[in-house]
């Protein structure tokens, strides 16, 4: 493989999406960082600072994943699997582990806190795509896919005792990678089916706000579930920006504090209502031409551990940003799963960025991609 030993020539085969669209996204989640902190004056806040220092490190990180060769996370499969469990594990050891939201899902440094299910997702991806292009001949029996499953389920079962939204975007990652693995159709068609019967009981087994948001979502106008009251000022946020908005830093719902968590799960909502339906349309519109980026690059990669890589993280990204938009109006779950390169956490942003780095990478190897 050809060594690429500068910056002008490490980059001058990628698609100019991916690398444009996530310079859009930081501007525009600066500037809603800039307008939800927004007090009589822009302000400096916190906010605005972790957001900028995580894309900063995002774009340095981007340029230095960008110059490895992905392939050798395949020879460290067994270390970077106990480690990601171990580090899954962090948050429940004394002075390390922090509750947030009445989740236990993060860890103090002392300068600020990591969300680890965020960077979990990275190795996750890894793992997996190793793991499913090592046994791709194997994907035609029901073992198999239990044997999968159980790969994954360490995983799945630590985010999912404190972040059920967080644990169904692992699952859908994974039911994305052993589709595009090349499971036989029929097998997975009978297993989505078999799943669809085990939903009685995983619903048991869910804790009690997390029903409770689901009953909520079945319940929308019962305003006293969690969840309905900022379902509700989302979609008044949503609805009072017109076509063209309030203006950015006049969003009256933001500034008067009836939308809840306005700089993270609600982001949707602060954009719609100061840069109106315009706004949001044009935001969309750059989620689905990055989208539609990804997967050109997935499809044209030089290898299945390459291409199942890149579609793990596409799963990730189309699946947080339906949810997150979809909730935002009301048509989802309340799940607070954040928006994708907008909403506020420095953990967010840099999985995101490192998300762009591994994509990058398997399109810069590959040199027949024209977009």
């Amino acid at each position: 493989m050809k060594k690429l030993d500068d910056f002008q020539d490490l980059f001058k085969n990628v698609s100019k999406p991916l690398i444009l669209i996530p310079v859009f996204f930081c501007i525009l989640s600066i500037l809603m960082m800039f307008s939800t902190s927004y007090d009589k004056g822009i302000i400096f806040s916190r906010d605005v600072l972790v957001q900028s220092a995580a894309y900063l490190i995002g774009f340095v990180l981007i340029i230095i994943i960008a110059n490895m060769d992905y392939s050798v996370f395949k020879e460290i499969e067994k270390p970077l699997y106990i480690g990601s469990v171990v580090f899954l594990l962090m948050p429940y050891l004394p002075f390390v582990g922090l509750e947030v939201n009445g989740a236990r899902s993060w860890i103090n440094l002392g300068f600020t806190t990591l969300q680890l299910s965020e960077i979990i997702k990275i190795s996750f991806v890894l793992l997996m795509a190793n793991y499913l292009t090592r046994n791709r001949d194997k994907l035609y029996t029901f073992k198999s896919i239990i044997m999968a499953a159980l790969y994954a389920a360490p995983f799945i079962l630590i985010v999912l005792k404190e972040d059920f939204g967080s644990a169904v975007v692992f699952i859908i990652m994974w039911i994305v990678m052993i589709f595009f693995a090349g499971i036989d159709s029929r097998l997975f068609a009978k297993c989505a089916g078999l799943t669809l019967l085990f939903f009685p009981v995983a619903y048991s087994l869910l804790d009690d706000y997390q029903q409770e948001r689901i009953t909520a979502f079945i319940h929308p106008d019962n305003l006293a579930l969690q969840g309905n009251y900022q379902v509700w000022q989302s979609k008044v946020a949503i609805g009072s920006g017109g076509f063209f908005g309030k203006g950015l830093f006049q969003g009256t719902q933001k500034d008067l504090d009836f939308l809840p968590v306005r700089n993270s799960d609600f982001i949707f909502s602060v954009v719609v209502e100061e840069l109106g339906f315009i706004g949001g349309a044009v935001l969309i519109a750059a989620y689905t031409w990055f989208i539609y980026a990804i997967s050109k690059v997935a499809f044209a990669a030089k290898d299945l551990y390459g291409t199942l890589v890149v579609m793990g993280f596409l799963g990730m990204f189309v699946f947080q940003i339906f949810e997150n938009i979809a909730m935002c109006m009301g048509v989802m779950p309340c799940t607070g799963i954040t928006l994708p390169f907008i909403s506020y956490g420095g953990t967010s942003i840099l999985s995101c960025m490192i998300a762009t780095g591994f994509i990058i990478n398997v399109a810069i190897r590959n040199r027949g991609v024209t977009f």
